[in-house]
């Protein structure tokens, strides 16, 4: 995204304080971001080396052909995945939200689509549709549920953004893409799976304004209290959005969300253990709310659906702070 996207959207989305759409999210104030897919099966390794950088980018870093990635998903079995435990987890850390994704940049659907048969019901051993069962105890619970779906990047589909290791960029149907794609899935995730409250889209690049005015609108017509993350592209959006992990040194009028990582990876990354402390996590907390923010902070399952235990612990950490201080907060 660009680096100046909470200065745009501050500017273009001036009166966005009067949305009432918004009402909700600007109490909620603190979020879980779940990245889980493929990529936490291999964990940041391909064929005996280490692969740098985030983790659930290895298809791209290691520039991984689709024929020799899409395997990966006949070994995706999460058979210790529980929604009620990764619910309550949130709970019990005082975040009011989740956002997981639903589609990654690699192209794998953790939904049932019927767009595609790289999803997690017909491709895995698993053969269960994880955002029904997440959506389901979210509405028990009375956490609000937001899907991440990557709109541009799609490194599975022959016209989908970013993969120039299969296919040439220049004769990709983009366009077409885009309608008979993306917008299709959205259908699906704003119609199958209850009230949304967010779609959180991501890496907007080659994505048109145009483009991104019809995903907007498209959003809004399936589910009209649905928002839209700042990340869809061209300054549009319903809030906005900062840079991963960043947060201004002011004041942000406009509303807005940091979405920020535990250690340095998104997904589930094995040689990663740069955690943040969780005093610095309660920091960055406090200094994201006191300048107007949302604090989204991620957790990257591992392949059996379980979420790492230094993530555990921070997360019941912030949440016992928040215990005895969350007046300052909320």
């Amino acid at each position: 995204m660009e680096a100046n996207a909470i200065r745009v959207n501050e500017r273009q989305r001036a009166d966005a304080r009067s949305d009432s759409r918004l009402d909700w999210w600007r109490e909620a104030k603190f979020g879980m971001f779940i990245h889980w897919g493929l990529y936490a099966i291999p964990a940041g390794e391909w064929k005996g080396k280490l692969v740098p950088d985030i983790g659930e980018w290895i298809m791209n870093f290691a520039r991984i052909p689709v024929a020799d990635y899409e395997p990966l998903a006949r070994e995706f079995n999460p058979i210790r995945f529980d929604a009620a435990e990764w619910v309550s987890l949130a709970k019990q850390a005082g975040q009011n939200y989740i956002v997981i994704t639903a589609k990654h940049h690699d192209g794998f659907c953790l939904f049932d689509s019927q767009l595609t048969d790289y999803d997690i019901v017909d491709a895995t051993p698993f053969g269960r549709d994880p955002l029904k069962e997440l959506a389901a105890e979210c509405q028990r619970e009375g956490i609000k549920l937001g899907f991440y779906y990557s709109q541009t990047q799609d490194w599975h589909h022959p016209h989908g953004h970013g993969n120039d290791w299969d296919y040439v960029e220049e004769e990709k149907d983009f366009a077409g893409y885009v309608e008979h794609y993306v917008k299709p899935q959205v259908r699906e995730l704003l119609s199958n799976y209850g009230p949304i409250a967010i779609i959180w889209f991501d890496t907007p690049m080659r994505i048109t304004e145009e483009q991104s005015q019809s995903l907007l609108e498209f959003c809004h017509q399936l589910q009209p209290d649905c928002l839209v993350s700042g990340r869809l592209g061209n300054a549009l959006g319903d809030y906005g959005c900062t840079a991963d992990n960043l947060i201004p040194n002011r004041a942000v009028s406009a509303d807005w969300e940091s979405p920020t990582t535990m250690n340095e990876t998104w997904g589930y990354k094995k040689d990663d253990h740069d955690w943040k402390s969780p005093t610095v996590l309660i920091r960055k907390l406090v200094d994201i709310v006191s300048k107007g923010g949302n604090f989204l902070l991620n957790v990257g399952p591992k392949p059996d659906g379980t979420i790492p235990e230094p993530s555990v612990e921070r997360l019941r950490a912030i949440g016992e702070w928040l215990e005895g201080n969350g007046e300052a907060v909320y």
